[in-house]
């Protein structure tokens, strides 16, 4: 692996190189447009590379440090190039990022003549038919839903696009969403009355009609798994695929080249069997006593483990739990509700469906635990449960994706496009290549063009206990109160659990009360994240606690975030199921599981919570990371080696100190500016 890529003069046939320099050069059309545009060596030699892969139709690594203006580096290439591209993103916020401000701007400036559409999963679609259903049935009982539905039933009249995202008075955790939208097994399809005004279909004929198609990784990799969001007729015509956020794509494909099946689908499925029943076959069955029995063999199953969140695999289930006998008995209830729903399908369409759903989770029930046909890919998967507090999982999860996102990437040639700010291990490709599969592919870095040595500190406080003992929470407020204290508030304080952001909220509730401190305190689960995190800005001088989705994917500028604290090494729980599968897995090719998955794991999460800190040139900060293990252990010297470069200190004075020097100077620049 190399930092940065030798130069070719030019591309075969697209973009020449000097048409890159001049786009992101002193006099290019960015510089002109955007006011504070700075032309970054970083950014231009990344879209040339980029420009390289897509014009050769290869596959590229590119990691680029924050602040290298990735999203321009890979956009401008990729919309002048032409051809049909899809970018996804790791989230739904960035994909509307993307779509409603990145693309917009960089198309006027470049003056690029492409169509571009939005893709979401069906669930972020209102559905006619469901709509309709549910304002006739009303099964409706909090007075909140009530009128989110009446919400609804307004914005259905207005909306071109039918994207939920779109009003937002209704919270998108609203249960009231799951009537009113479809998923792929209670869609009528061509059958439905409203199949011509369907908001899924529409946004799915936009994206075969468009240069440009931006979607999400659950989508992308929810479409090879399901074949249900569109992006499968989008692929074969498509020449360039870009994965933003590259990182977060080993987890989401582990999810969906797995098989989930859960106690919460079943429940739903009852819910619906006995309403299509007694609307359509009142006289075919008895069935609330149908639907009853299969309602409590799904709830023995969850009860099977007393305790209230839980995540074993099978082999860690003792023979003797009732779980066994409880799986039995769920399967057998299935069995006969199924065959009611054999002999009553043809009365109905819905009921139809709901024989469709019945029959699939059924499978998926049996499939969980069966005996693989073939025998040499039985290690190839872990099975394990996850109990939540009313419903219980069941998860067949691959021990690699590796072999199959590769099988994904056969066919028809086109570029690849991985980039992030965190997929290298210090320069090192190794971990995430061999997680993805992309061994002997081009990877590069490019670094921030940030003085983190001026901008910042990295403080690792002294005399801090072992993370495992009784008073490690007790001490890293111990140790970050008089540091919130210097920042002026200004602080993310992301810990690594959730009842590690419980203790720190009760704690800093009371500690700032005791010493008439005024800083606003945002505890995640308060509120939605965005809302959070508006809150947060706008205070000026707040203190937000979170957990792993405060990590990444949040931009916070300016003074509002002087301030990141991280309460523990980010390393995976030892006690989940798949990662010990893994471990064993590797292991027994004689690798070690700790140096080879858990450290470069921590070390990428660790550069995304540290990476919260520094967002532009201006930004100054201090960032905190209370664990002793970054210094006293020998693999600590790895993890802050892929740091960003602070200044780096163990003493509190120096930060107090700093941050002095930083409201001195803030409270200058007003004058200076007259």
């Amino acid at each position: 692996m190399t930092d940065t890529p030798p130069l070719s003069t030019d591309t075969k046939d697209g973009l020449h190189h000097q048409d890159i320099e001049h786009i992101f050069g002193v006099n290019g059309p960015l510089s002109a447009a955007l006011p504070g545009y700075r032309p970054r060596q970083a950014q231009t030699e990344m879209a040339k590379a980029i420009s390289d892969a897509i014009a050769g139709q290869k596959t590229l690594l590119a990691e680029a440090g924050t602040g290298t203006g990735k999203t321009y580096a890979y956009l401008a290439p990729a919309l002048l190039w032409g051809g049909k591209v899809i970018v996804s993103t790791g989230t739904k916020n960035l994909q509307d990022q993307l779509f409603l401000r990145d693309i917009p701007t960089i198309k006027k400036i470049l003056k690029a003549p492409v169509s571009v559409a939005l893709l979401k999963g069906r669930s972020n679609y209102l559905c006619h038919y469901h709509l309709e259903r549910t304002q006739q049935n009303g099964r409706l009982t909090s007075r909140e839903d009530v009128g989110y539905l009446r919400d609804i039933s307004r914005f259905i009249k207005t909306t071109m696009t039918g994207d939920k995202s779109e009003l937002s008075r209704v919270p998108e955790t609203a249960s009231v969403w799951s009537l009113v939208t479809s998923t792929k097994d209670t869609c009528m399809g061509t059958e439905c009355q409203y199949y011509q005004d369907c908001f899924v279909m529409k946004a799915r004929k936009e994206a075969q009609q468009a240069d440009v198609v931006v979607v999400n990784h659950h989508l992308f990799f929810a479409d090879v798994a399901l074949k249900d969001t569109g992006v499968a007729e989008l692929l074969p015509s498509a020449n360039t695929v870009i994965f933003d956020e590259a990182h977060q794509l080993p987890e989401t494909a582990t999810l969906f080249f797995g098989d989930t099946v859960s106690t919460s689908q079943v429940l739903e499925l009852c819910r619906d069997v006995h309403a299509e029943g007694l609307s359509h076959a009142r006289d075919g069955a008895e069935w609330s006593k149908l639907v009853a029995s299969v309602e409590k063999a799904a709830r023995d199953l969850r009860l099977a483990f007393p305790q209230d969140i839980v995540r074993l695999s099978i082999d860690q289930i003792a023979t003797s739990s009732p779980f066994f006998e409880a799986l039995d008995t769920l399967k057998d209830s299935m069995s006969d509700m199924i065959a009611v729903l054999e002999k009553q399908a043809e009365r109905a369409e819905t009921l139809e469906q709901c024989r469709a759903r019945a029959i699939m989770l059924q499978d998926q029930i049996d499939n969980w635990n069966a005996e693989p046909k073939d025998a040499a890919k039985a290690g190839d998967y872990v099975l394990w449960v996850e109990a939540f507090s009313v419903s219980l999982q069941l998860h067949r999860t691959p021990l690699s994706i590796a072999p199959i996102f590769n099988k994904q990437r056969e066919g028809v040639p086109r570029a690849w496009i991985f980039t992030s700010a965190t997929m290298a291990v210090k320069n090192d490709f190794t971990h995430y290549v061999s997680q993805m599969g992309l061994w002997n592919e081009p990877a590069f870095t490019w670094p921030s063009p940030f003085n983190y040595q001026e901008q910042g500190y990295l403080y690792v406080p002294d005399g801090m206990p072992d993370p495992n003992s009784r008073d490690y929470a007790d001490a890293v407020i111990n140790a970050a109160l008089p540091v919130i204290t210097a920042a002026k508030g200004r602080t993310f304080l992301l810990c690594t659990t959730l009842k590690a952001v419980r203790f720190s909220a009760e704690r800093l509730r009371e500690e700032f009360e005791q010493r008439g401190l005024n800083f606003p305190l945002f505890v995640q689960g308060d509120a939605g994240r965005t809302e959070l995190l508006e809150r947060f800005r706008n205070s000026g001088n707040g203190v937000l606690i979170g957990s792993q989705s405060f990590w990444e994917g949040v931009d916070v500028r300016g003074e509002a975030l002087s301030l990141v604290i991280i309460d523990k090494l980010p390393f995976s729980p030892p006690d989940d199921p798949v990662l010990a599968a893994r471990i064993t897995a590797m292991e027994k090719k004689g690798m070690n599981g700790f140096v080879h998955h858990q450290l470069p794991e921590a070390i990428i999460n660790l550069k995304q919570g540290a990476g919260r800190l520094i967002r532009d040139e201006a930004d100054r900060g201090v960032l905190m990371i209370c664990d002793p293990r970054l210094i006293s252990k020998p693999y600590g010297k790895r993890i802050w080696q892929s740091l960003p470069g602070f200044a780096r200190t163990r003493l509190e004075a120096d930060v107090v100190a700093f941050f002095e020097r930083l409201s001195i100077e803030s409270s200058v620049q007003p004058s200076a500016k007259v």
